[in-house]
C-alpha cells in the first residue's frame, strides 16, 4: 500500500469528532525478560505517538497507557491498562486506539471482541502497524476479527511447539528443572551432589534421623536441640539462588523427604494445573499435588541419589500414616476415641496456623497448638483454650441442633427441594418436546430435498445428525436426573425418636461415659475450628457434617484482670460511679448490667470493684464525706462533734433521743450521711447541754466518793 493511499484511508475514517477525543497509545510486552531485552519492538510501540500527531492528533490529546508492560495479554484480568483502555471507550473519550499490532491489545477473542463492540458503539477507530479500521464498516470489523482470530491461533501454536520441546526432554529426562538443594547442574548440564560437604551432611542427617525416627517432628526437634541448621536455596528476593542456613521447620523437612530427586529420580507432573482453581490474573495459581500415580514421567537413575528409591517409597509411606496429608486423612487425623475428658479431642483446629490442636491434662484440661512450634522457630505455644468453655459451648450446639425445631427446618429444606425438582421436570419434559420437534424439523427438510442436489442434501443431513445429537444427549441427562435420589421426607417414627432423645439426653448426658460423648458428637460434627481474638474471649466455629458452619462466642477466665477486655473503661466507670456515692456492691451489680464481667466470672464481684479503689486509693463518697468536717454550707457529724467537744457516739445518741430537733436534721442526698446547718444557736445550745451533763456526771462522782 502507497503512502498516498494510506493518506487517502486516513481521510476518509478520521472525522473531526474523532480529533476532538483522545488517541490512546497502548503498550504492552509479554514478559519481563522481553521489557528488559526487546528494547527495540518497546521502542517502535512508543514511536506510534508521533503517527498519531501526524494524523492530526495534538499532542495535550494523546495518551499512552504503559502500565501492562510485562504481562501477558491471555486474558483481560490482571491487565490493570488494557482495563482503563476499556472504561475509557465505553466513557466515550477514546477518539482512536493505536497498538503495534493485534496481539498487544489481546491474545483471546473475548476480549478483542469487547473491545471491537464497544468501539463500534462509541465511534472508536482501531489502528495498528498496516492501517486504520473502522469497526462499524463491515469488511474492516472483518478483517479485524480475522486478525484477533490469527493472534489467539498464534499463541496457541507458541505454546503447543514450547509444550512439545518440553515434552519432549521430558521424555528423556533431560529436561532442566529446577534441583533441591544439594544437588548443583554444571556447565555441561550434568547433576552432582553439591560440592559443599557440610551442606551434604546435612542433608544426610535429615534422611538417616527420619528413619531412625519416624517422625517428621521428631527429627525437627532432634535438629533443634542440637542446634543445627539446614540449608534452603532461596527462590525469591534479593538472595535468589544462594544457600541459606535456616532453623529446622516442618514445611522444610517435608519437602525434603517428598522431593524424589534425592532417591535420584527425575520425576515431572509433581504440581499439576487446574482451570477451575486458577485465579484471574495470576497465572501461578491453581496448582494441586498429584499422587505418584498421575506424574508425566518418573525415570530413576538420572541425577546423584541420596537415598535410594525403595528408602523413598518408604518415607512417603510413613508420612501418609503419621497423618501429615490432613485433606486426605481428616479421619484417620481426629484419632481414636479415649477415655479422657476432653470431648473434642481430635476434632479441634487452631483458626491461626491450621493445626490440629492436641489435649492437655493437667490442673485444667486445655486444648492447646503447637503448630507454630513446629514450624517456625516461635518460642512458645501458639494458642490455648480451656476444654471446660469450648466442650460446654459446643455441647449446648449440639443440643440445639437435635431439637425438634431443626427437624422441621429440615423438613422445609426437604419439601422445597420436592419442588424444585418438580419444576425441574417440567422443564426437562419441555426441553425434550423441543428438541423432538427440532429433529423431526431437520429430518422433514432432509427428506423433502431433491436428491441430486448433494451440497444441500448433505448439509441438511448434517444438520439432522446434529439435531439427533442433540436430543440423544438431552435425554441421556434427563436420565441420569431421574436416577438421582428424591428428597424424601422425615419418618414419623424417626422424628419421634429424635424428639424423644432431644428432651432425654441433656439430662442423661452427665451419666453418659466419654467415649459416647466423644461418638455422639463426632455423629454430627466435622471439626471445631478455635480463635482467641481476645485474652478473655473465644471464638469457637463448628463445622457440620452437612458442611454448614456456626458461629459462636464464649467469655474464658484469666489470671490477671488488667487482660479483660475493656479493663481501662471499667475502671473509668468505677471512679465514676464511685464518686456518684455507690458503694462497691451497687457499682459491681451496675458494672455487670452494663456488660462488664472479671477474670474470673462472667459478672463483676464487689471484691473486684474493691481491688480497683484500693490499689488506686478511691475511697466511696459516703466514707469520705462522713470522714469530713463539713459539707457545703453543713457540719458534718465529725465536724458538729468537734464543735462541741465531744466523739462521734454523742452524737448520734443526741439524734435518737432527738436532743437535736429534727428541722436541724439534713441528709446528702446520694449517701444518705447526716448533715447539720452552721448555726450558732444549735452549737451553743448543744456545748450548754454537754457542759450541763459534764457538770451533772462530776457531782454525781463527788457524792459516791464522799459516801
Amino acid at each position: 500500500m502507497t503512502e498516498t493511499q494510506i493518506g487517502n484511508i486516513r481521510h476518509s475514517k478520521i472525522a473531526s469528532a474523532h480529533l476532538e477525543r483522545t488517541a490512546f497509545i497502548y503498550v504492552r510486552q509479554s514478559t519481563l525478560k522481553q521489557v528488559t531485552h526487546n528494547k527495540e519492538s518497546q521502542e517502535y510501540q512508543y514511536r506510534l505517538q508521533q503517527r498519531a500527531r501526524s494524523l492530526g492528533w495534538p499532542a495535550e490529546r494523546i495518551r499512552v497507557i504503559d502500565s501492562d508492560l510485562g504481562k501477558s495479554g491471555r486474558e483481560a484480568s490482571g491487565r490493570a491498562g488494557f482495563q482503563e483502555l476499556i472504561a475509557e471507550v465505553s466513557f466515550g473519550h477514546v477518539g482512536i486506539v493505536f497498538g503495534y499490532e493485534v496481539s498487544r491489545l489481546a491474545r483471546n477473542n473475548q476480549d478483542w471482541y469487547h473491545l471491537l463492540d464497544l468501539a463500534a458503539v462509541f465511534d472508536t477507530l482501531i489502528a495498528d502497524n498496516d492501517g486504520i479500521y473502522d469497526p462499524r464498516n463491515y469488511n474492516d470489523r472483518l478483517l479485524l476479527g480475522l486478525k484477533g482470530t490469527m493472534s489467539e491461533a498464534e499463541l496457541h501454536w507458541l505454546h503447543q511447539r514450547l509444550k512439545a520441546g518440553r515434552m519432549n526432554q521430558v521424555e528423556r529426562g533431560v529436561y532442566r528443572q529446577k534441583l533441591p538443594t544439594g544437588l548443583v547442574r554444571l556447565p555441561d548440564k550434568s547433576v552432582v551432589k553439591d560440592p559443599d560437604d557440610q551442606i551434604r551432611h546435612v542433608i544426610e542427617l535429615i534422611f538417616s534421623k527420619f528413619e531412625e525416627l519416624g517422625s517428621v517432628n521428631k527429627v525437627i526437634r532432634y535438629f533443634r536441640h542440637n542446634e543445627i541448621q539446614i540449608p534452603r536455596c532461596q527462590a525469591h528476593g534479593p538472595q535468589v539462588g544462594q544457600i541459606i542456613w535456616k532453623v529446622a521447620s516442618e514445611s522444610a523437612i517435608t519437602d525434603m523427604l517428598k522431593n524424589p530427586a534425592y532417591a535420584g529420580v527425575f520425576a515431572y507432573g509433581r504440581r499439576q494445573g487446574d482451570p477451575k482453581l486458577r485465579k484471574p490474573g495470576r497465572s501461578s495459581t491453581g496448582m494441586r499435588r498429584k499422587p505418584m500415580s498421575e506424574w508425566i514421567q518418573c525415570k530413576q537413575g538420572v541425577y546423584p541419589a541420596y537415598i535410594t528409591w525403595e528408602q523413598y517409597l518408604k518415607n512417603q509411606e510413613r508420612i501418609q500414616q503419621n497423618g501429615l496429608q490432613f485433606e486426605k486423612n481428616r479421619q484417620k487425623a481426629q484419632g481414636i476415641v479415649r477415655n479422657g475428658p476432653g470431648l473434642l479431642q481430635g476434632l479441634v483446629m487452631c483458626g491461626y496456623c491450621g493445626h490440629h490442636m492436641y489435649i492437655v491434662y493437667k490442673h485444667t484440661p486445655r486444648y492447646t497448638c503447637q503448630g507454630m512450634v513446629r514450624t517456625t522457630n516461635a518460642p512458645s505455644n501458639c494458642k490455648s483454650a480451656r476444654a471446660e468453655v469450648v466442650d460446654k459451648v459446643v455441647v449446648q450446639a449440639f443440643f440445639e441442633a437435635i431439637q425438634p425445631a431443626q427437624l422441621d427446618a429440615l423438613e422445609n429444606i426437604l419439601s422445597k427441594q420436592r419442588s424444585e425438582r418438580a419444576r425441574l421436570e417440567v422443564q426437562w419434559e419441555e426441553q425434550i418436546k423441543r428438541a423432538r420437534y427440532e429433529m423431526h424439523l431437520a429430518q422433514r427438510q432432509y427428506d423433502a430435498v431433491d436428491p441430486e442436489n448433494r451440497l444441500v442434501a448433505a448439509e441438511l443431513e448434517r444438520r439432522w445428525e446434529a439435531k439427533l445429537q442433540l436430543l440423544r444427549q438431552i435425554e441421556e441427562t434427563h436420565d441420569h436426573f431421574q436416577h438421582t435420589p428424591l428428597p424424601e421426607k422425615i419418618p414419623p417414627n424417626l422424628r419421634e425418636i429424635f424428639k424423644d432423645v432431644s428432651n432425654r439426653l441433656p439430662e442423661l448426658w452427665p451419666d453418659i461415659s466419654n467415649p459416647q460423648k466423644k461418638d455422639l458428637l463426632r455423629s454430627l460434627i466435622r471439626q471445631v475450628i478455635i480463635r482467641r481474638p481476645m485474652q478473655d474471649r473465644l471464638e469457637i466455629q463448628i463445622v457440620w457434617l452437612s458442611g454448614y458452619y456456626s458461629d459462636h462466642s464464649a467469655l474464658t477466665p484469666i489470671h490477671s484482670e488488667k487482660q479483660v477486655t475493656g479493663y481501662e473503661q471499667m475502671v473509668d466507670r468505677v471512679a465514676e460511679l464511685c464518686n456518684q456515692g455507690y458503694d462497691d456492691k451497687q457499682i459491681a451489680a451496675q458494672l455487670t448490667q452494663e456488660g462488664f464481667h472479671s477474670a474470673r466470672a462472667p459478672i463483676v464481684s464487689p471484691i473486684t470493684v474493691q481491688k480497683i479503689r484500693l490499689k488506686r486509693g478511691w475511697k466511696p463518697r459516703f466514707e469520705l464525706l462522713r470522714g469530713a468536717d463539713e459539707w457545703k454550707d453543713f457540719w458534718t457529724v465529725n465536724g458538729l462533734a468537734k464543735q462541741i467537744e465531744v466523739n462521734e457516739s454523742t452524737i448520734y445518741r443526741y439524734i435518737y433521743k432527738q436532743i437535736i430537733a429534727p428541722e436541724f436534721i439534713n441528709h446528702e442526698p446520694a449517701t444518705g450521711i447526716y448533715l447539720f446547718p452552721k448555726d450558732n444557736q444549735l452549737v451553743g445550745f448543744l456545748k450548754k447541754r454537754v457542759e450541763r451533763n459534764r457538770k451533772t456526771y462530776n457531782s454525781s462522782k463527788t457524792s459516791k466518793l464522799s459516801e
